[in-house]
């Protein structure tokens, strides 16, 4: 976001009252813990009252609102950083990193993710005939941008439906669609318009980042990527990496560190059989790769998780 410092302040003293609100609704929900569960499909609420991570996931196609807070994400080698001015937004499934360095039980981390849905954005973009813009298609898959109080204003409508829920099945789906339209038609709406629409490359890329999550385990084949992606292969590499800060081999390692602790976590798996189910042939490596992505070695890593109260470390937040 290219917004300096004073603007960014006037965003926050803009969004204030809506953001007070908002937390105001949120202070009588009954939370358990790190999240509120309610029957609002596709919206995740998040509150941290100590600070988190970092903690690490594949962070699905979102947006995320910070209520109150603010939060560092490294995608790659890029760090992205954002608070109660701004939104972050992926267009495409990226393994990340983030940590909130700041929450107390006096003043928490507050923040909410919305989960994207890329059928509805083309059915919103042919039904509005919203105008794809000619700009660079070598940006970055997730971008932080300028969170207005038209946002903060269909967050809290969203989010107040949990005192109706007879009104969730017809209503949700109408203010998700009023929050994916303010997307599309504002500051970043020709990247994700480009995401959406099929025959532009970041559409492609798209295309082989969802074969690579489904297909992580499998020994990776970069010519057979390419023609998923319908690409030349030296034009996937530059645009994924320009759209994922890493290279597909990297991607695919990504995936399956992420995967591994997940099955170590779930399904109580030694090391070496978590690496063999996601594809290492060497335990060795993984041992070593994970070190390198986590922290620690797998063993050490897992015993902390599962011996400490910190769900965060678990999950990814919002």
């Amino acid at each position: 976001m290219r917004e300096t410092m004073f603007q960014r302040r006037d965003l926050i003293e803009e969004t204030a009252s809506l953001r007070a609100r908002i937390l105001d609704k949120l202070s009588q929900l009954p939370w358990d813990g790190l999240r509120f569960g309610h029957a609002i499909p596709g919206l995740s609420l998040y509150r941290v009252v100590e600070p988190a991570g970092p903690f690490s996931a594949v962070y699905e196609p979102s947006l995320s609102l910070i209520i109150k807070g603010s939060k560092r994400v490294h995608v790659g080698n890029e760090t992205l950083i954002y608070d109660e001015s701004c939104f972050f937004l992926t267009a495409i499934g990226l393994p990340m990193t983030g940590q909130i360095c700041e929450a107390s039980e006096r003043e928490p981390y507050v923040a909410a993710m919305l989960r994207l849905d890329l059928e509805k954005l083309r059915r919103i973009i042919a039904d509005n005939d919203i105008h794809q813009t000619d700009l660079s298609e070598r940006d970055l898959g997730v971008v932080v941008g300028a969170a207005k109080p038209e946002l903060f204003d269909a967050l809290l409508r969203l989010i107040s439906l949990t005192d109706s829920p007879a009104d969730i099945p017809f209503l949700a789906n109408h203010i998700q669609n009023e929050i994916l339209y303010r997307l599309l038609t504002g500051e970043q709406g020709a990247r994700l318009r480009r995401f959406a629409l099929a025959g532009t490359n970041s559409n492609r890329v798209a295309k082989a980042v969802a074969w690579l999550k489904e297909n992580y385990a499998r020994p990776l084949r970069v010519e057979e990527l390419a023609e998923v992606a319908n690409m030349g292969v030296s034009t996937l590499h530059h645009h994924f990496r320009a759209m994922t800060a890493m290279s597909p081999l990297q991607f695919q390692k990504h995936l399956r560190l992420h995967h591994a602790r997940e099955l170590m976590l779930s399904e109580s798996l030694d090391a070496a059989t978590a690496a063999l189910r996601v594809g290492y042939e060497s335990p060795t490596q993984f041992s070593r790769e994970y070190r390198r992505a986590f922290g620690h070695p797998p063993v050490r890593d897992i015993r902390e998780i599962l011996n400490s109260n910190d769900t965060t470390r678990r999950d990814s937040v919002g």
